[in-house]
This record gives C-alpha cells, structure tokens and sequence, in this order.
C-alpha cells in the first residue's frame, strides 16, 4: 500500500474523558458565542433552538460518529486513514480525496481564525486598560477600526495566537491537546457560569427580556430561511468536515463507545451556546443597545455594556479570556490533522511538522488580516481575502467533505460491522440505517445549496 512507508507509532487518549473534552473544545469555538444567541433571538427564540436541537441530534451527531468511527479504523491522518479503509472494503484509493478537502479545510480555516483567535486575546488587555470606561458606541467602534486598521497591532497578536496553539500541539495528544483541554474546558465553565451570573444580577429585570429573546417560541419566524440556518449551524458547531474529528478519532482505543461520547459532546455544545446568549445579552439589553450579529456583537456592541456598569471592566476581563479559551481549544483542533499528516508521512517529527505546518498558516494569515487594511481594496472572485476564504471553506469544502463522509460510511462500508462497533439494537440500526443512507445526505445537500445561494 502507499502508506507501507508510514510512521507506525500512534498516539492515543490516555482517557474517554479526555478525548471528550478536547472535541468538545473543538466544537466549542467563536461561532457558538456570538452567532448562535443571534440566530436563536432572530429566528423564533425557542422554535429555533428546538429545531437546532433537533439537527443537532439527527444531522451532526451521526455524521460525528462516523467520523470518529473511520479515523480509529485507520489510525492514521485522516487522507490516509480514508484511502487505507476504503481499500480494505474494496472500494478505490480515490475516497482519500474526502480526507484532502478536509484536511485542506482545517488549514485554510486556521488561517483566519488565528485572526480572531488574536482580537480576542488582545482584548483582554484593552478590557484591562480601561478603554471600555464610560464608551459610548461611536468610542468602541473607533476602537475596534483603530484595532483592525494597525497592521503591526493585528500581525503581533496573530503571531502570538498561533505560537500558542503551536506550542500546545507540539507537545503531543497527551501532553498538549488533552492536557490544554482538561485545563481549558473547566475553565471555560467556570467563567460563563460567572459571566451568567452576573448578567443576572446585574441586568435585572433584562435577565427575563434576555430568556424571552431567547427561549420565547416565536413559529411564525421560523419560516425556510430560519430552519436552513439551525441545519447549516448544527452540521457547523460540531467541527464537522474539517478532518479534526477523524484525526481525533485515529488516537482513540476500541474501548470508547463512541454513541455515548457523542451524545455528551453535543449537549455540552449546545449548553455553551446557550449559556453565552444569558451572559451576552442581559448586558445588551441592560443598556439599550441592539444585538448586532457576528464580530459587531463581540467587539462593538459588548465593550459599551462593560464600560457603562459596575465591575464591567473585570466582567470585560473575564469575557475576553473566556473568549479566548474557547478560540484556543478549536485553533488547536485545526492545527492537530495538517500535523498528524506531515509526522506520518515526512521525516518530520512531532514538533518539526508543527512548525513547519504552523509557519505557512501563519504566513497565510497575514493575508487574511491585511485585508481589512492595506489589502482592503484587492479582491478576488469580488471577495476580499479573508471574506473569500471563509466562503471556500464553509460554504464548499465542509459541505462536500461531510457530505462524501456519510456517503462512504452509510454506502462503502461493511453495515454490519458498524452496527457491531456501534452495539445498536435491530431497531435502531434501522433508525441509523434510515439516517445515514438518506436523511443526512439529502440534508447536507441543502446546506452545500443554501450556501452557494
């Protein structure tokens, strides 16, 4: 076989509880802390969160077990580990190509999410120095286009940010990524139980305004538009399509029963996202402001919330390196495929292919971030830099790769062995049966042609 040459030596999860909590992180990330509060307030409040559930359920948590079903069969990257197991089920070497977007996928998207990854960090200082005391909106959006239009400031923490991440992964599976997310995890728990809190004592009666925003069944909103964004949002919260799940799955043990863990994983998701939109906005509507959607609602809207309240510049604090802890354990879950590909199939060791790899997404990055200054009038396909990547890869190359994901998994491999692996009853296997051969293609589908349109 191609991969004969390949390193043999594989690393594992030291625990289930390990594993789980790094692809929690994974999943908990940017997007779940402020777009999905926004999308939930502006699509039918709880109809929303309903139907998200729902897909969350159906949609993402089977195609997240395949994932991780197909990387432990192949304990390998996840190219290789798709190309090694679609031999050994008669099938051609050609279905390594749902690996390559995939793992193609995770390196374009760090690229820009160390971007982010790097405004949030650096907020925490700006938090700290008080630039929020007493802000109006005209004084945080001046300083937030200040932020993006100095390219030395933008460059310093993306740099910073990825020599983070960089660092993690380089120590290992262990020693790095379950170590970072055994530390990481709690410590986001913590911090959003404290955020919540005070949002709730603080607010006052906007905590209730806040739930209702939320949580109030509004049916007459969740009209096409509303039901297509739970299902693009679900397939998206859970890291899916990128390769990080199967290079997650390639160090788990056949011990793991990976139902049970995904399932877990998928809650824990979806409570984060739903604890950041009580600790986001109570605050918002404390203080009269709209619940702007995307970046706007981070590092706008927030900002005049923390600096127009009691204790708002230690709130701030606390908010930015909770927003920082999460863009972390997902950075690194990005890192962790290109990695394992360059440690198994170059000379490189472990901390080589994590410089290595984490240079050239560096270098990439700062394309992203000169778009938002020097680079703001070049354009490509009508798209700036970072604008045109994040299309490419949320709208196609996720899309694509789970879509020849659940394909190969529900039409390529032996259904018997998966019900074993799996331990589903003969109904259930039914259910899954139903699910994976055609539910979930069909869905993915949509989310491929909504995001085109």
């Amino acid at each position: 076989m191609s991969t004969g040459t390949m390193k043999k030596s594989h690393s594992q999860w030291s625990s289930r509880m390990g594993f789980m909590l790094a692809a929690a992180g994974s999943a908990v990330g940017l997007g779940n802390i402020w777009k999905f509060p926004y999308m939930a307030g502006q699509m039918g409040g709880s109809a929303f969160v309903l139907t998200y559930l729902l897909f969350m359920f159906l949609i993402g948590l089977p195609i997240l077990v395949l994932e991780w079903l197909i990387g432990r069969r192949g304990q390998k990257n996840p190219i290789h580990t798709m190309e090694d197991v679609a031999v050994a089920e008669g099938h051609s070497k050609s279905w390594r190509w749902v690996g390559i977007i995939g793992v193609v996928g995770s390196f374009l998207i760090l690229s820009f999410y160390s971007v982010i990854g790097g405004w949030a960090t650096d907020y925490i200082f700006i938090a700290a120095k008080g630039s929020f005391d007493g802000a109006s909106g005209a004084v945080t959006q001046q300083i937030f286009d200040d932020f993006r239009g100095n390219v030395s400031h933008l460059l310093t923490w993306h740099t910073i940010f990825m020599a983070i991440t960089a660092l993690i992964v380089a120590l290992g599976v262990g020693a790095g990524l379950e170590r970072a997310c055994k530390l990481m995890m709690p410590g986001l728990g913590i911090l959003l139980l404290i955020l919540v809190g005070y949002a709730a004592y603080a607010s006052g009666p906007s905590f209730g305004v806040a739930c209702e925003f939320l949580f109030s069944p509004n049916w007459s909103a969740l009209n096409g538009t509303a039901i297509l964004a739970a299902l693009g949002h679900a397939f998206f919260s859970l890291s899916l399509g990128m390769g990080i799940m199967m290079a997650y799955g390639s160090y788990l043990g056949q011990d793991v029963n990976l139902l049970s863990t995904a399932r877990t994983v998928v809650i824990l998701d979806v409570i984060v996202a739903v604890l950041s939109g009580l600790a986001i906005f109570p605050l918002v509507f404390a203080n009269g402001l709209p619940p702007a959607v995307g970046e706007g609602l981070i590092f706008v809207t927030l900002p005049i919330a923390f600096g127009n309240m009691a204790g708002g510049a230690i709130l701030g604090i606390l908010f930015f390196i909770f927003l920082t802890f999460a863009a972390l354990t997902s950075s690194i879950s990005l890192l962790e495929p290109t990695v394992e590909l360059l440690e198994e199939k170059t000379p490189l060791g472990r901390k080589a292919a994590t410089i290595t790899s984490s240079i050239v997404i560096w270098a990439l990055g700062i394309a992203c971030l000169l778009s938002f200054n020097l680079w703001s009038d070049v354009k490509l396909f009508d798209k700036h830099i970072f604008d045109l990547l994040d299309y490419l890869t949320s709208k196609i190359m996720l899309p694509v790769t789970g879509l020849g994901t659940v394909i190969f998994g529900a039409w390529m491999m032996n259904q018997k062995r998966i019900r074993s692996e799996l331990n589903l009853s003969p109904f259930w296997f039914s259910v899954w049966t139903l699910l994976s051969r055609f539910v979930i293609p069909v869905a993915v589908i949509f989310i491929l042609v909504y995001g085109l349109m």
